[in-house]
């Protein structure tokens, strides 16, 4: 992310602690250490906005600290208008920005007063109400520790360190160091040079991608193009910009940084990056490397953690779904030469000069084992996000043993277990950490979507009428409200909560277009309120005008009004585009029948059940029968 035409802004004044350790005249002083938990590849953290709790995502991609429109009208801010002149742009190009000033910011346990952020972007999902970005980061010129697969990040203060290793941590692995960008108050961020299949590319360091991307003019430049050998279309992109972008994932030959080496990756290429870099280098690369970054020596360092980089697939499953007996092996890194393996995962890492010697830096190193449940947890959140599941499961229940009146402990070990498929035990976790903190809102969602998967739809339902008491209007769990509602089979409820979103959003939002699509198919399964559903499918067909699946809801809210022609008009353009739907043909086949076009209504309805032999007694469900 980054801007055009921005005034200086005023940085943090960070007031912690320093904690000196000295060794052999190179010191590190620990001036402040935040911890992360990581919910799926975000990294977020706690912070305070004038006395309540916040969730932001730590993002070293940020040049500056950002909260989202709907955040900033939860918290009651007042907004300004930016600098004359002031352009913000980011994935998915430039967006409306605002300016607000929060009375007490208070971040690493310190409160400050009169914190200024720019208002801008998008949701972002989980529960986060902004961005932390190199203005936290960079306070006071602080080097800063990178350790998500612990659940730390840490400021520091190099002294008298001249050309020493500050690797500090690698007394017994290889590590890199590469040169990156002198950074600025007007450019902070983290820029360095790796290769991609032997061409030099500019890569920028940025835990809040959750994956690391290519743009597609640097994949070009290395050979590859989305008609590549391989290479594969995958959902659009958003980011803090006003569009979605085109994806793909793609092999790659080899993927060097430093003195690591990957070989046969498979990266995401994005149609355009606008960072001023050709690759973002994700929370992914973060989770499986532990990273210091020197802005004192203009150097970055790295140690690989083991497992995957880029490819982060789950582990082992035994036939009934269960997990597997034991979690698969971590690759182990090898020496330069070796043979790569395929799983794109292992890099071939070698060490500058090997391992960090003891005199190189000295700091406190923490030691392996965490210390309490707090600690434990961290590392679990970190654990399943690289669907290690086994030993996130194993330090969650330390989590749990250690503190078993926190409530989130058992929250975040229910999750691990459902995704290793352990849906029993994930419900028994739920029910804990509610029975904990009733109006625990990550609790109440959770649960209510385990029990639509289990087919208890009211109890179901319950949760979700309980979460939407105690979330703020503006929230983006609205979304995930409204999509439970709607999995229940409860679509009143899905429209109202689609319709609070809509109504704490401004038209700037990226999402705007397909939640007001979710809501025109939401009233037209429910059967009410057409008037306002036809609006909503209108206003998106001319934005979209061939996109099939919302071509299917504006038919179904025509047949629901008896506009038969034009429903009959819609399916036609919706099945030429997915022919093999039988929800659009069994519809349509209803329509003709109801026109009196028997013999080509009882045709699609034939059609329809040859592809779904349920088809019929989902839409009777909604009431619309031949």
């Amino acid at each position: 992310m980054r801007a055009r035409g921005l005034v200086p802004l005023v940085l943090l004044a960070l007031a912690a602690r320093a904690i000196s350790m000295a060794d052999a005249g190179c010191t590190l002083a620990k001036r402040a250490e935040l911890p992360v938990t990581m919910i799926g590849l975000r990294p977020m953290v706690h912070a305070s906005i004038n006395g309540t709790d916040a969730l932001f995502v730590a993002d070293s991609g940020a040049f500056y600290s950002i909260l989202t429109p709907a955040a900033a009208a939860e918290f009651g801010l007042t907004l300004r208008s930016p600098p004359r002149g002031f352009v913000l742009h980011g994935i998915g190009g430039t967006t409306d920005t605002m300016l607000t000033t929060i009375n007490t910011f208070t971040i690493f346990g310190v409160p400050i007063p009169k914190v200024e952020f720019l208002v801008a972007g998008n949701d972002l999902g989980h529960g986060a109400v902004g961005l932390l970005g190199q203005n936290v980061f960079r306070v006071a010129d602080s080097d800063v520790e990178y350790d998500l697969a612990n659940g730390l990040i840490t400021l520091t203060r190099a002294k008298d360190c001249g050309h020493s290793a500050l690797a500090y941590w690698a007394t017994s692995v290889p590590y890199s160091a590469i040169d990156i960008e002198y950074a600025t108050a007007f450019s902070p961020h983290t820029r360095g040079v790796a290769f991609l299949n032997g061409t030099k590319i500019h890569v920028l360091f940025d835990t809040g991608a959750a994956g690391s991307v290519v743009s597609l003019q640097a994949a070009r430049r290395a050979g590859v193009t989305p008609d590549s050998p391989g290479v594969i279309a995958v959902g659009a992109t958003k980011g803090i910009g006003q569009h979605f972008v085109k994806g793909w994932v793609a092999p790659f030959s080899s993927f060097k940084i430093g003195d690591e080496e990957i070989r046969n990756a498979k990266l995401r290429i994005i149609e355009a990056l606008d960072a001023d870099a050709d690759m973002l280098i994700g929370a992914d690369f973060f989770l499986s490397h532990r990273v210091y970054v020197s802005n004192s020596q203009r150097k970055l360092y790295f140690t690989y953690n083991g497992g995957p980089v880029f490819n982060l697939t789950p582990p082992a499953q035994t036939a009934d779904g269960g997990p597997a007996a034991t979690p698969p092996a971590a690759p182990s890194a090898a020496t330069p030469g070796d043979s790569a393996s395929n799983d794109s995962s292992a890099p071939n890492a070698a060490a500058p000069g090997g391992a960090a010697s003891p005199g190189s830096a000295s700091l406190d190193a923490r030691a392996n084992q965490p210390t309490d449940a707090a600690g434990f947890s961290r590392r679990g959140a970190a654990a399943a996000a690289r669907h290690d599941f086994a030993r996130a499961i194993a330090d969650l229940t330390r989590a749990c043993e250690l503190d078993p009146n926190e409530g989130s402990y058992f929250y975040q070990r229910g999750m691990a277990r459902w995704q290793n498929r352990q849906p029993d035990l994930a419900m028994s976790d739920f029910d804990e950490a509610l029975k904990l903190k009733p109006d625990e809102l990550s609790s109440l969602v959770a649960r209510a979507d385990l029990h639509v998967q289990r087919g208890d739809n009211p109890a179901a339902i319950a949760d979700l009428d309980a979460a939407s008491k105690v979330a703020a209007k503006q929230s983006d769990v609205r979304l995930e409200l409204a999509n439970g509602y709607s999995r229940a089979g409860d679509f009143a409820g899905a429209t109202a909560q689609y319709t609070l979103w809509i109504d704490s959003h401004g038209r700037g939002d990226v999402s705007m277009l397909h939640v007001r699509y979710l809501r025109c198919s939401s009233r037209g399964r429910w059967g009410q309120e057409l008037e306002s559903a036809l609006s909503d499918c209108d206003t998106v067909l001319r934005a979209t005008p061939k996109a099939a699946e919302v071509l299917d809801s504006r038919a179904l809210v025509r047949l629901r009004r008896n506009e038969y022609d034009k429903a009959i008009g819609d399916y036609d353009q919706a099945l030429s585009v997915r022919p093999q739907d039988p929800w659009a043909r069994y519809l349509r086949g209803v329509a003709k029948m109801r026109k009196g076009l028997t013999a080509e209504g009882q045709a699609d309805l034939a059609a329809a059940i040859s592809l779904d032999a349920n088809i019929a007694e989902r839409t009777r469900k909604l009431g619309i029968t031949p």
